[in-house]
């Protein structure tokens, strides 16, 4: 079986590259309104039980799978079922996969792109002295302006695509190795304001004193969907970093670490959002508007908000073009399998994903009455089928090839654990989390 040429230069390296694939908008936009509006602290320790269930055993199957195979995903996967004696068509999972991520990083671009704008305002003072009306009204306007969404959409995209045209070692791991430990110390800075507001007791217990009374099989569904998304697993990007994983590192130490740096960038943008927000006194509930409308108001009324506000929006801005970056390589893997030079697939790619992106950006404007499907505009359709359909369809099939259908010897190996690890984690994928993991996509598809 050919191996891939690259290979990241550290160990260090994979577990940055694979946590910049996770930590973005999951972690930072999407994890505090999903806690607000499913009662915080039990939705909390729900998703860490489901992530520890689900999430961790998933993420090691679609590891593996590329460590074993050391070719881009589609590549691997063909290989690896023929070398099983299984279909070949499970080689078409890697362009599933691809689509995916395809789909996921159109609305990503347009979204991070309102990153960008609005770090700019309030490195500007544009929120000093607004009133709530005011801010909400500028977002409205925001939206509505299909010429500025698609200028922040564009840069946003060119930020992404020209690094990781130089590679994996000269760009994505070069710029791992700078802005995570930068992404860290902001949110870490962001904490420690967190404690010099009214509202940061509020946010502690809030977040860390779960009453049970709030669960509801909804908040269960939405706990076990958040820990397929904000991993990153079903869409085989991490596959594609596991065939550069070097040959000596722990597979399981490595996703163990991998957890814990993304469910500590939730619980410490949780804690930074919501010490800001119980100290003005408003919902934490406020959905997917709590980041571009709710925050500003609350930074606006707080001493040196505009600066507060602008680091925060660095943060956002710096872990969406890293989980960019991580998500646009698979495909550009998949396209280079297929015997593309890099450049050329990094193009392709690049327009594809722009062009898809104009659909979403044209969704607040031009295209807000054009709702192909379900009643849902183009954007809320890519955010939405994506992430709950097509990443547990993606993941379940992943963790079925690697528990049912690789030769186990080949398992063995790439998980490094021994044939007793093997045997835990195989039964802990066949028995707990393949049911889940069936389970959340049922919640996706009703």
């Amino acid at each position: 079986m050919s191996e891939t040429l690259e290979r990241w230069g550290s160990k260090r390296a994979f577990i940055l590259a694979v946590t910049g694939a996770a930590v973005g908008l999951g972690n930072i936009w999407r994890f505090p309104y999903v806690a607000g509006e499913n009662g915080g602290a039990a939705f909390l320790l729900i998703y860490v039980g489901f992530v520890l269930l689900l999430g961790i055993p998933v993420m090691m199957a679609e590891i593996l799978i590329g460590r074993a195979g050391r070719r881009g995903p589609m590549q691997a996967l063909g290989a690896l079922a023929s070398e099983a004696g299984a279909s070949r068509y499970w080689r078409w999972l890697g362009l599933f996969g691809a689509f995916t991520v395809f789909c996921i990083l159109s609305f990503y671009s347009v979204v991070s792109g309102w990153s960008i704008e609005f770090l700019v305002a309030s490195v500007n003072g544009n929120f000093d002295g607004a009133s709530a009306a005011e801010i909400g009204a500028g977002f409205d306007a925001f939206l509505a302006n299909p010429g500025l969404l698609i200028f922040n959409h564009s840069l946003f995209l060119f930020m992404t695509m020209t690094v990781v045209a130089a590679g994996v070692a000269k760009g994505l791991e070069r710029l791992n190795n700078l802005l995570m430990p930068l992404l860290y110390g902001l949110l870490l800075l962001l904490a420690i304001y967190a404690t010099t507001t009214s509202g940061f007791g509020t946010a502690l217990s809030w977040l860390f004193l779960p009453s049970f009374e709030d669960v509801t099989p909804a908040v269960v569904l939405h706990a076990m969907g958040h820990a397929f998304f904000t991993l990153a697993v079903g869409a085989c990007a991490l596959m594609a970093y596991g065939a550069y994983m070097p040959d000596e590192q722990s597979l399981p130490k490595a996703a163990f670490a991998v957890t814990v740096l993304d469910i500590s960038v939730a619980l410490l943008a949780g804690i930074a959002i919501f010490s800001v927000v119980f100290a003005q006194g408003m919902d934490p509930a406020d959905g997917p508007g709590l980041m571009f409308v709710t925050l500003p108001i609350a930074f606006s009324e707080l001493p040196w908000g505009s600066f507060w506000l602008s680091v925060f929006f660095l943060l956002l801005l710096l872990a969406t073009w890293t989980s960019a970056i991580n998500l646009a390589e698979p495909m550009v893997a998949t396209l280079q399998g297929l015997g593309w030079r890099r450049s050329i697939s990094t193009a392709v790619v690049a327009i594809s994903v722009w062009l898809l992106g104009l659909l979403s950006a044209f969704s607040f404007s031009t295209l807000a009455e054009f709702r192909p499907l379900f009643g849902r505009n183009v954007f809320e359709l890519v955010s939405s089928i994506p992430p709950d359909i097509f990443l547990p369809l993606g993941g379940l099939l992943i963790a079925t090839f690697a528990a049912w259908v690789m030769p186990q010897a080949l398992v063995v190996k790439a998980l490094g654990v021994g044939d007793g690890g093997y045997v835990m984690w195989r039964n802990i994928v066949r028995w707990v989390s393949i049911p889940l993991t069936f389970i959340v996509l049922l919640g996706g598809l009703l």
